[in-house]
């Protein structure tokens, strides 16, 4: 079989990710132990998670985030900061969110209070 329409035809529908998937799983020797249906969800997922990361990409360049790369992980919870961690780590589980709770995070960088109606870890 050639190959070669296949991967143009996918690029022609803007199917790029799947088409590297694709190839991936043809360079693999471990991929043909897999069934067709494993393959294809595996090249589906690709272009799924390409897609999704791009939307993320775009949404985030559209917020105009004053510090766009700014994470959880790097919040300082130093003792002195009166940032308690356990409680930041269940904020970062966003279940607040489907619970319709009111989370409001007051005071400057230091010292940082948070005022929250859930239980404690």
């Amino acid at each position: 079989m050639l190959n070669e329409p296949t991967l143009e035809k996918l690029h022609a529908l803007r199917l790029g990710s799947m088409a590297e998937a694709w190839q991936a799983q043809q360079r693999d020797a471990k991929a043909g132990a897999l069934s067709f249906d494993e393959r294809f969800a595996i090249i589906v997922d690709a272009e799924y998670l390409t897609r999704d990361n791009r939307r993320l990409a775009r949404l985030l360049k559209e917020a105009e985030l004053r510090i766009p790369d700014a994470c959880i992980e790097d919040v300082d919870t130093a003792a002195a900061r009166g940032a308690d961690r356990g409680m930041l780590r269940q904020l970062a589980t966003c279940t607040w969110i489907g619970e319709h709770i009111n989370v409001l995070v007051t005071g400057a960088t230091e010292p940082m209070t948070f005022c929250t109606s859930l239980p404690s870890p």
